[in-house]
């Protein structure tokens, strides 16, 4: 069964706080994620600049009023997800 990933690459660069910045983010449709990393390895891994996170693209979670499990992004942010209280109350 496939699976949709994302991979997060991050650059280092020192006139940022954190040390680093967002360089992109690509979606990817797998079999296998030892695949997914062989390959982003072999576009990043010799360069010292960058890292990257490789996360399932979808999550599953539980609405809040209904109780119902969904599927969402796993980067949608709090408030913005039926899972949260925050986003019931305004």
């Amino acid at each position: 069964m496939k699976t949709e990933y994302t991979v997060e690459v991050w650059k280092k660069d020192g006139r940022y706080k954190s040390g680093c910045v967002l360089f992109g983010k690509f979606d990817f449709v797998l079999q296998d994620r030892d695949e997914l990393d062989r390959m982003v390895h072999s576009m990043y891994g010799e360069d010292s600049k960058f890292t990257w996170k490789i996360f399932e693209t979808f999550v599953t979670r539980k609405h809040l009023l209904t109780g119902e499990e969904f599927r969402e992004r796993y980067d949608t942010p709090y408030y913005c997800s039926p899972s949260s209280e925050t986003f019931w109350s305004s």
